[in-house]
């Protein structure tokens, strides 16, 4: 995505900035949560870099493109692709969230729009225009550099399907129906062939990147390896402390008497919030395969009654946005703004803008589909 430059004028209106956020959301779903945040926040940005205000923008981005709007298949975000390989039909999220998302979308991008369409009355009585941006040259024609690397991104999607579907492929099967691959030594960890065919063509996808794209279409998208390298330090972090807390849900996960659709919607999202969102996803998961429901959809962790899994599904996917560490595109995003002058909210200051506007819309979530 770092190599693919959308050139030309675009103005940061609040219209122009409601079609982004728009674009994104639907974008989020095929090419990822990462992908679409890391391929619309560098034009978000120029097109409101003549504004003194903007970092709301951001925060908005961060809600839709970089979380909610990968809510509809396993390729948007990594809770639902783990689900995905156990056993969750690829387009079942799609079937039985879209209402939801849809609700989410309408009311965040109506209070985006009256926001910044207030924001954009007060930069314009300030005396600063989006005609600031066109400079000498004047108004330019939108138009992408090294759109090769779209081809790319679709290479690593089908990466990531492949890792489903070859366990279910009589050519990659032994005698006995188990997929190829082999034990570790000393463990009892075995690793199928597909996971080796997803790395193998991910890296694939990153190597004729590097060499394709020109350096200038990279600068010209002001890419630098920082901020991915920052949210690498920050989930190591992450990770490794979470490991104790992780290892007592999965232990006493179902005695927790969370049996219910809003249940398991509150306390997925809650943890996803500050914890990473997919190994929260298959906690809860497995703990609501261990209810046994007599019908619903069958995973490998047992059968999950559906309005279960949509409620795990959608606060994996949806309450990530809570909290800059809830998922990995919410830090590089702020990273990105960041090292582009947006003064963003603090740790704690982003919070705050979640409880005042996601917490109310995941109420009316709940009081419309989980009760």
């Amino acid at each position: 995505a770092g190599g693919i430059a959308i050139k030309g004028t675009i103005a940061g209106t609040p219209k122009t900035n409601v079609v982004l956020l728009l674009i994104g959301t639907v974008l989020a779903s095929w090419i990822g949560t990462t992908g679409a945040a890391m391929l619309l926040i560098r034009p978000v940005l120029k097109a409101n870099a003549w504004r003194e205000k903007k970092a709301h923008v951001v925060v908005f981005f961060i809600f839709l493109v970089a979380n909610m709007g990968g809510c509809l298949t396993p390729l948007g975000d990594p809770p639902l692709f783990l689900g995905y390989l156990r056993g969750v039909p690829f387009f079942w999220t799609i079937e039985h969230i879209l209402p939801i998302l849809i609700l989410n979308v309408i009311i965040l991008l109506a209070v985006f729009f009256v926001m910044d369409r207030t924001l954009y009355k007060r930069e314009i009585a300030a005396g600063r225009s989006p005609h600031d941006l066109e400079g000498n040259e004047g108004k330019q024609p939108i138009r992408i550099e090294g759109a090769h690397n779209i081809a790319l991104l679709a290479l690593v999607i089908v990466a990531v399907i492949l890792n489903g579907s070859i366990p279910n492929m009589p050519l990659f099967q032994n005698a006995d129906g188990t997929v190829f691959g082999f034990t570790i030594p000393a463990s009892e960890v075995y690793l199928g062939i597909q996971y080796f065919v997803q790395i193998a063509l991910i890296l694939l996808a990153a190597f004729l990147s590097l060499r394709t794209t020109k350096k200038a279409t990279r600068e010209l998208n002001d890419f630098n390896y920082e901020p991915i390298a920052e949210v690498a330090r920050l989930f190591i972090g992450i990770f490794i402390t979470m490991i104790p807390a992780l290892a007592i849900l999965r232990a006493h996960g179902s005695d927790l008497g969370i049996d219910t659709p809003l249940e398991f919607f509150w306390a997925t999202g809650a943890l996803s919030s500050f914890l990473d969102n997919s190994p929260t996803y298959v906690v809860f998961l497995t703990a609501a395969g261990a209810l046994d429901a007599a019908e619903g959809v069958v995973t490998t962790v047992g059968t999950v009654a559906v309005t279960n899994l949509l409620a795990i599904s959608a606060g994996a996917v949806f309450m990530g946005a809570n909290t800059y560490i809830g998922n990995a595109p919410n830090f590089m995003v702020k990273s990105i703004a960041e090292r582009s002058g947006v003064k963003m909210p603090s740790f704690f200051g982003y919070i705050g803008w979640s409880l005042c506007i996601l917490i109310p819309v995941f109420i009316i979530d709940s009081l419309l589909f989980f009760l």
